[in-house]
């Protein structure tokens, strides 16, 4: 990355879109656009020439499709990739797609002719944190079917064969940004059906969250959903916060119930990470939660952990070396609120781990893995 600004190539067949894309980076005083192109041939040519540190990418283009560029580019010549996809059940799809394929990050395409209005600042934000993230290869995603599901609690590479007793732990709380979409799959694939409900915040935009939350719900041992409003946090299922809206657990009689409201962003998100684990705190909850902040840029998640392991939750943060970004879980490590890092590959046995440490003698405190 040049010392000074931040090299973008902004690769789509729209001449207007290309000129909106420009105009909103190149407002930043921190990123310069080097350069434009209409389809992955020319994008190929201004790689070579002008080396930028970022692309912005569109998924339909002429001559050869966004999905196929990125993966030709992910293999030959890896650079950070803003993939910018249509909000429709197609292009969620291919977000995920994108996303697993190597793409840093993905954002709704502007659907109006004029100007990009607040995406223009999601944008530059996107940007930013993909100029900094750190490029892990991908994995090739393997679903488990309904049949094994039932069959075998935890089928789909579990790390464990069963689900450990969860003894007083009501909720796993989980939160996530850039990197974070391949990040929980990784968690979430390898842990098994039984454990206590999982509620994750990912920072996505809306019409994505719900392509997301039905791809892991194909590759899951349990089930996933997109949470509504009223939702009971139930064992063996994962609740996914809307994007554009927060997710809060809210306690009716000796029920977890899902809240999902509109609300103020929370450090520029709306969902926040913090609003979902603050809100843990705030229906009662401490010893009996498992929570933890992945991959991403900035600080939500941060404030909220802390609360939590101050009411003796078992808290931890993804290590440096296995996040894209070590925003978040730097935070949560740097202000006290996580008790351990651990590596990616590692959390699905931390979790396994501390719900063991909860059915056998309800401790709270984390302790080093074996």
């Amino acid at each position: 990355m040049s010392a000074n600004r931040i090299r973008v190539l902004v690769v789509d067949d729209s001449a207007v879109v290309r000129k909106l894309i420009s105009e909103a980076l190149a407002a930043d005083p921190e990123i310069e656009v080097v350069g434009t192109a209409v389809d992955p041939y020319a994008a190929r040519d201004q790689i070579i020439a002008l080396k930028p540190d970022v692309l912005t990418l569109d998924l339909e283009m002429p001559r050869m499709g966004g999905l196929d560029f990125l993966k030709i580019l992910m293999e030959q010549r890896p650079l950070p990739v803003v993939v910018l996809s249509s909000l429709t059940g197609t292009g969620s799809e291919q977000a995920m797609e994108a996303l697993r394929l190597g793409a840093v990050d993905v954002l709704g395409k502007p659907g109006g002719p004029l100007s990009l209005g607040e995406m223009g600042a999601q944008l530059v934000a996107k940007v930013k944190a993909a100029a900094v993230a750190r490029l892990h290869p991908s994995s090739p995603a393997k679903p488990v079917a309904a049949a094994v599901r039932q069959a075998v609690p935890g089928g789909g590479g579990a790390t464990w064969a069963r689900a450990p007793a969860g003894g007083s732990c009501r909720l796993i709380l989980l939160g996530a940004s850039t990197g974070g979409t391949e990040a929980l799959r990784e968690v979430l694939t390898r842990l098994p059906d039984g454990l206590p409900p999982i509620a994750i915040v990912q920072h996505i935009p809306a019409m994505f969250s719900r392509a997301f939350a039905d791809r892991l719900d194909q590759l899951c041992a349990f089930r996933v959903s997109e949470a509504k409003d009223g939702d009971l946090f139930e064992p063996g299922r994962a609740l996914v916060a809307p994007g554009n809206f927060h997710l809060l657990v809210s306690r009716q009689g000796g029920q977890f119930r899902a809240r999902v409201i509109e609300g103020p962003q929370v450090w520029h998100q709306r969902p926040a990470v913090d609003i979902l684990f603050k809100s843990a705190v705030d229906a009662g909850l401490g010893p009996q939660v498992i929570a933890g902040v992945l991959t991403g840029m900035g600080k939500d998640g941060a404030e909220g952990l802390l609360r939590l392991r101050e009411r003796g939750a078992a808290t931890f943060a993804q290590d440096e070396a296995s996040s894209v970004v070590f925003g978040m879980p730097r935070a949560a490590w740097e202000n006290g609120a996580a008790q351990k890092q651990v590596p990616l590959e590692r959390i699905p046995e931390y979790i396994c781990h501390q719900l063991e440490i909860s059915g056998a003698s309800h401790a709270t405190a984390a302790r080093p893995l074996p």
